[in-house]
């Protein structure tokens, strides 16, 4: 059986160690966002109380609504499945439960407030 640890330490320490190692696998209901490391083999699970988008600035800059949308779990999933290797962690921090992802396909920002974490070894 795998042991579960509800903490941001693992995935901070993860991150920090081999962040090229990181990768957003998938979206599961709840908005739970599942990071998997292919270095260390853990797998991350993060349950965002809420995800937010922020626009690149070529976009903000051509739309004239604000640059960020509230609600970006639709944002996510669709940027997910259409490129979902140009999706990394850029910074998180365990103190602000917060963890903020980018895409460097279509340049969007997705802050993510994390209401918890956990990591399953396997």
């Amino acid at each position: 059986m795998a042991e579960i640890i509800r903490s941001g330490a693992f995935l901070q320490q993860c991150w920090s160690v081999h962040p090229l190692c990181l990768t957003v696998k998938r979206v599961e209901p709840d908005r739970i966002v599942v990071l998997t490391c292919s270095s260390c083999r853990m797998v991350h699970r993060v349950t965002a109380g809420a995800i937010t988008r922020q626009a690149s600035a070529v976009e903000s800059s051509l739309s004239e609504s604000g640059p960020a949308q509230p609600d970006g779990l639709v944002a996510l999933k669709a940027c997910l499945g259409a490129h979902t290797p140009a999706l990394s962690v850029r910074e998180m921090d365990v103190f602000q439960d917060a963890l903020w992802i980018r895409c460097a396909e279509c340049r969007a920002q997705y802050d993510l407030t994390v209401s918890q974490f956990e990591t399953h070894q396997k």
